[in-house]
């Protein structure tokens, strides 16, 4: 038994597809299923069920696979320990971020990360929160930036910032003549909002129902980006996080962002890392550097 069999079971269970397990592993499926088979052999025990339509885990698998899953995680530690012991900015992390956070805040800190940290190989990652929160506790991430709160009794939480939201209306609409809005200012208006799943539709709707604004249901986003061509075509109104808005807006663009009065609606974004974890101090600096980053774009 070894390690590289391990990961090929792990990815089997997680998969149920061995093409795509396969790939996964970065081997040929008949190397995979042939290590597979070799460690069946050695445990003298089926671990999975193989016909043409479907993998099938059998339980006695399914058991061996979730032990097999620590034990890659307690691998992993120690090799974090000893990539870390001189230098705790060295070696990898794997950095899970939400879709409505990655693409506006990674221009903000990537270029601050690697010049300030160059032996640092920061791996990438974006899903939503559900999928993250399955795979920071399976260690298969090391580190989340998510909008918080969420269930972190497993976690160690390091808050970052408050970031408020905006209007984001099209231009010829009644309420993109103000300066300023106040939550009542919504009431009785339709808002776009994303699908299900996204973190940033459950704080939106939280708006809505303060200021008693309701949503169109018509429509649902997978994107924020789609949700910004929408406003921009003058299908309606939604809510932008403070640095998905442009630092400056012409006369002439389709959309108007427009600040809320206090208090703002606003959301925390933060750090999440297992509790334990040996690379503490490399979250914490990385915590502090993305607070120094954003100082400026976030002061108000």
């Amino acid at each position: 038994m070894n390690l590289r069999e391990l990961e090929y079971l792990v990815a089997v269970d997680e998969e149920r597809h061995f093409h795509k397990a396969a790939e996964r592993c970065f081997v040929s499926q008949p190397t995979l299923s042939g290590q597979l088979k070799k460690l069946e052999q050695e445990l003298d025990v089926l671990l999975v069920e193989r016909n043409t339509r479907q993998v099938v885990m059998t339980e006695v698998g399914s058991v061996i696979a979730e032990r097999a899953r620590k034990v890659l995680a307690d691998i992993k530690q120690i090799r974090e320990v000893a990539e870390t012991f001189q230098d705790p900015m060295a070696g990898e992390i794997h950095m899970g971020l939400i879709p409505t956070i990655a693409p506006y805040l990674l221009p903000h800190i990537m270029p601050a990360i690697k010049k300030q940290y160059p032996n640092l190989k920061l791996w990438l990652h974006e899903y939503q929160t559900s999928v993250l929160l399955q795979k920071l506790k399976r260690a298969e991430l090391d580190l989340l930036i998510l909008a918080l709160p969420v269930d972190t009794h497993e976690f160690s939480q390091l808050d970052l910032y408050d970031e408020s939201f905006e209007l984001a209306a099209p231009s010829n609409f009644e309420l993109s003549q103000q300066k300023m809005i106040s939550l009542g200012d919504l009431g009785k208006h339709e808002m776009l909002l994303l699908e299900e799943g996204h973190c940033l539709r459950g704080q939106a709707l939280d708006v809505c129902l303060m200021a008693g604004a309701t949503e169109n249901t018509g429509f649902h986003a997978s994107s924020m980006e789609t949700l910004r061509h929408m406003v921009a075509e003058g299908m309606g109104m939604t809510l932008m996080p403070e640095l998905a808005v442009p630092v400056k807006q012409a006369k002439k663009d389709a959309i108007r962002y427009i600040p809320f009065e206090l208090p703002k609606p606003s959301r925390k974004v933060g750090l999440l890392y297992r509790k334990g974890s040996y690379r503490k101090q490399a979250f914490e600096n990385i915590q502090a550097l993305i607070q120094s980053s954003l100082a400026e774009r976030l002061k108000d």
